[in-house]
């Protein structure tokens, strides 16, 4: 793998840039591999490039039905968090936090991780309560975390109204939260997996996974059957699909959850804000758009437009926020599908076919865990056990009752 550098841009300069080498391999896909990685998106190629670089597995390929990159890693709002409540959660998201502020180094790739801060605002009584206690579980779990007065939020952002339809009566603030460029992480997760030897296999839909004496066998795709000793399924919104393939279903509901970008603004917002009541959050990127997020539709289904009326809801909120941006021209919309599970949470772990493990259920909360979510996953399929950070997010507490219910706890309703 060709090293960046300040050095080798400067010596490809003299070139015209013309010397540089392809970023990763396009290769067929062999007849068999150790293990098959569904899913071309950030933690797809996240859990293969730790499978190579932590556990030294040999042969492994990512199948990915479209274009790697291609589904919710490039639909999302890019905020990285881990300001969670319940202590399984914190220590997954702040394990991906620490792997988010060494990642750039790792990789040899700049995944423009910003460490801006991430805001909550608090608009009523209960709310403020709820902030107090989650800072406080926060701090108890080692996590950065600070309760902002109005002032405090004022002299951060002066140009907020405070006094909207739900008054902003305090917030929350998490200083190294922030954003990260979704693209090129999985670029970044990419190249480095390509360089360990990782086949990437784009167009290559699985249509089928075979089992034999309730172990899995291998997948069959739409470029021929793929065999493989174990399989990680990794597929965001349609994990549903592809547990029905291996004959079991999954407690998730998949909804269309949608964003815009606007045209590009010179900087003006220096931090992430994120509001539950309104059920709005924006932030600014490195080129000056304005990323804003909005809810899921309440509908279930695969399409990634989303619908109107969520737009419409959203833009309101942020304009009786931010009324500066009422005249801010909004350049494109889109959704990406989400997987929702009962307790907001993930699963990752075993299922009932023996060698078949999953990644799911993130919801809204996939991309922040990007690297984190690679890291225990890898372990999993590596050990065949879940590591101590994934071991409560299995399968089976939707049985046990043992759940982990983040539904509103983590300053989003959903």
């Amino acid at each position: 793998m060709q090293k960046f550098s300040i050095w080798s841009l400067l010596r490809n300069a003299l070139s015209y840039h013309e010397g540089w080498q392809q970023q990763w391999r396009s290769p067929e896909p062999q007849r068999e591999y150790d293990v098959v990685v569904i899913g071309g998106g950030g933690h797809g190629l996240a859990t293969a490039y730790y499978l190579a670089k932590e556990h030294r597995v040999g042969r492994i390929a990512v199948l990915e039905r479209g274009w790697l990159g291609g589904g919710n890693t490039a639909r999302n709002t890019t905020i990285v968090r881990s300001n969670y409540l319940w202590d399984e959660a914190t220590a997954l998201y702040e394990k991906s936090m620490q792997l988010w502020e060494g990642l750039s180094q790792d990789l040899n790739y700049n995944v423009m991780f910003s460490q801006r801060g991430v805001m909550n605002l608090g608009h009523t009584l209960q709310d403020l309560r709820d902030i107090e206690r989650r800072v406080t579980a926060n701090r108890l779990n080692g996590v950065d975390a600070e309760v902002l007065s109005p002032a405090q939020i004022l002299a951060m952002l002066p140009f907020i109204n405070l006094n909207t339809r739900y008054p902003v009566l305090g917030a929350s603030l998490q200083r190294r939260a922030g954003v990260a460029r979704h693209d090129a992480v999985a670029w970044g997760f990419a190249r480095a997996a390509d360089a360990l030897g990782v086949d990437i296999v784009q167009n290559c839909e699985v249509q089928g996974i075979r089992r034999e004496a309730g172990a899995v066998v291998g997948v069959d795709t739409a470029r021929g059957f793929i065999g493989a000793k174990k399989v990680a399924i990794v597929a965001a919104g349609h994990s549903s699909v592809l547990a029905a393939l291996a004959g079991f279903r999954l407690p998730l509901e998949s909804h269309p959850l949608q964003a815009l970008v606007s045209e590009p603004l010179k900087p003006i917002l220096p931090t992430v804000v994120m509001s539950n009541a309104i059920h709005a959050y924006i932030s600014q990127s490195d080129k000056g758009d304005l990323v804003i997020g909005a809810g899921i539709d309440a509908y279930t289904g695969y399409g990634q437009r989303g619908s109107y009326p969520v737009i419409e809801g959203t833009l309101a909120a942020i304009v009786e926020l931010f009324p500066l941006f009422s005249r801010v021209r909004m350049n494109r919309q889109w959704a990406g599908i989400v997987d929702v599970s009962p307790d907001a949470c993930p699963i990752i772990g075993l299922t009932p076919v023996r060698g078949l493990t999953i990644n799911c259920g993130w919801g809204t909360g996939g991309f922040k865990a990007t690297p984190g979510s690679g890291w225990v996953m890898a372990h999993t399929v590596a050990q065949g056990r879940p590591h101590a950070l994934n071991a409560a997010f299995s399968l089976d507490r939707f049985h046990s009752g043992r759940l982990i219910d983040e539904h509103g706890a983590a300053a989003v309703a959903h």
